[in-house]
């Protein structure tokens, strides 16, 4: 007989937001669902990816976990699938999402909401000074003394972005600002797709103290488009450049604001003993680039450059309460991401002290998963292509679990898209065959479901050795669009400031919906943000 597993109320993991205490609360649909509705310090952990996900985005194998759903029957198998992982705290939230509603708990749309809604209070209490689309607009015909500076990740920049932007990423303003605009008197503009970076950005180098007037772009390529004006696609500009003597001023300026927000120090003997505690859990993130994470990196320390980290905190270190040790070689892009993250309530340190031979991991390290259950047998993309060449049709079917972006960008002719926690019921869809191919782009989530598709078909099971990219790379044929859906496509929620076709109604949407954050925050009550 099962076991039946603990509930949590809603008053428990309010209790424990409220007191600081370490608490993990999961929802465990996929990210579209997810993005309609869930509490604010919600993480989103689908289901059909918890093996490949919960090691690293939990590392203690003792947090306090609570799962929800909203009915749809995915929270209890999570939970138990949890369990086998090793996790020993571990409860279902009562009731569900409904359950969290009944209460009276508040519930928020979209994703990356704390970080989001911090940021909508940052400008309400900070007065962050923005400019409209109009506005920038007038003075980049103009000429004017001024420079874009686009708060993005790189590949959103290059999507779209605005006439004459520059992309620099969230944590390199304060670096790499005053090497871009030398003259005090040039005008900087901060943009992002809508609002957050943005204004976090500008804060940054109000906060830094840098002598140039800054402003928003307000509401950023949305509120650009909003006002009928035309973007950039696939711009290149990349602000890099730094002198010894701007480096050494943000060094100075970041280490300010910092300990202006409570940001504590900790050296390699501190750091040690934290990974010795076995009552708290401790997340250890280089904020550098990707690119210089690779290179070089402190053993033991992920990378989550700093814009994305404050605005994705639910991603990258989804157990609320927990500790946050960051770490650079520059001493200002940690100590500014630093400074927003404990303005957001987390107990956050700084690593000093290390020296340069400690950086010696290089490459990026594949995330901790656990060995998956019973036996796999393998095949090559030569001997699928010849199989699929050969047999009849109802004698194979190919079953692809990558995110359904890939699968319509590129799959196997013939195969199917399915989410691994819908596989029961995408089944129903696909005709019965005598032989299965699991594939995913590597086949590391696809070698997780074997089990399962062994015991729902009684059939042949067979994993792709290297999955769909080493199909690519022999040369093998593809097929594109969506061919084949077994599952919805439910896994990615579509953001509507992302992409160059969101209608305006969507757009104007989201902004509307930016604006009415702090008053959610308000009445949530538990976010313990403190804005310096």
């Amino acid at each position: 007989m099962t076991t039946p597993l603990p509930l949590k109320s809603f008053h428990d993991v309010r209790q424990a937001l409220l007191a600081g205490q370490e608490i993990a609360l999961i929802d465990v649909r996929e990210e579209d669902p997810f993005a309609q509705a869930h509490p604010l310090f919600a993480a989103n952990f689908a289901a059909g990816r918890i093996e490949l996900d919960a090691w690293s985005r939990i590392p203690r194998r003792d947090t306090a976990i609570v799962v929800l759903d909203d009915g749809e029957g995915l929270a209890e198998p999570a939970a138990r699938t949890l369990h086998k992982l090793g996790y020993t705290d571990v409860a279902l939230l009562d009731g569900g999402l409904q359950g969290w509603r009944d209460a009276g708990g508040e519930i928020f749309k979209d994703v990356n909401v704390p970080s989001k809604a911090f940021g909508e209070l940052v400008e309400s209490q900070r007065h962050t000074p923005s400019l409209s689309a109009e506005e920038v607009k007038a003075l980049i015909d103009q000429k004017a003394d001024v420079v874009v500076l686009d708060a993005r990740r790189f590949d959103e920049y290059q999507t779209m972005s605005i006439p004459t932007g520059i992309s620099v990423p969230g944590a390199e303003l304060v670096l790499r600002a005053q090497a871009l605009a030398p003259n005090p008197q040039t005008r900087i503009i901060v943009n992002c797709a809508g609002r957050t970076r943005s204004i976090i950005g500008t804060q940054s180098l109000v906060n830094a103290g840098i002598p140039n007037p800054v402003s928003a772009l307000r509401n950023g390529t949305i509120g650009w488009k909003l006002a009928g004006q035309v973007l950039d696609h696939g711009a290149e500009r990349q602000g890099r450049a730094i002198t010894e003597q701007t480096s050494a001023d943000a060094a100075q300026q970041a280490r300010s604001v910092a300990d202006r927000a409570g940001v504590q120090r900790a050296q390699p003997s501190d750091l040690a003993a934290f990974q010795a505690e076995a009552t708290r859990t401790t997340y250890r993130f280089d904020v550098r680039t990707a690119e210089e994470f690779a290179a070089g990196h402190l053993p033991g320390f992920s990378n989550a450059p700093g814009g994305q980290l404050v605005q994705e905190t639910d991603v990258s270190a989804p157990v609320r309460g927990a500790r946050i040790v960051l770490a650079d070689t520059d001493g200002v892009r940690a100590n500014m991401t630093a400074s927003w993250l404990a303005q957001m309530g987390w107990d956050v340190w700084i690593l000093d002290g290390s020296q340069p031979t400690d950086w010696s991991e290089t490459g990026h390290p594949p995330a901790p998963v656990p060995e998956p259950e019973g036996h796999a047998e393998w095949i090559s993309p030569a001997q699928l292509a010849a199989w699929l060449q050969a047999e009849p049709a109802d004698h194979i079917a190919v079953l692809d679990m990558t995110t359904s972006v890939n699968y319509v960008k590129r799959h196997i002719p013939g195969a199917w898209y399915l989410s691994r926690a819908g596989l029961a019921q995408a089944l129903a869809q696909i005709p019965k065959a005598k032989r299965y191919v699991l594939t995913c782009g590597s086949s590391l989530l696809a070698r997780y479901a074997v089990v399962e598709l062994e015991r729902l078909t009684g059939a042949e099971v067979f994993v792709l050795k290297g999955g769909t990219i080493a199909w690519i790379a022999a040369g093998l044929p593809l097929e594109h669009g969506e061919t084949r859906l077994a599952s919805p496509r439910t896994d990615r929620y579509r953001r509507p400031y992302e992409g160059t076709d969101s209608p305006r109604e969507a757009m104007q949407g989201y902004l509307d919906w930016e604006f009415g954050l702090v008053e959610q925050l308000g009445r949530d009550g538990t976010h313990g943000f403190k804005v310096i």
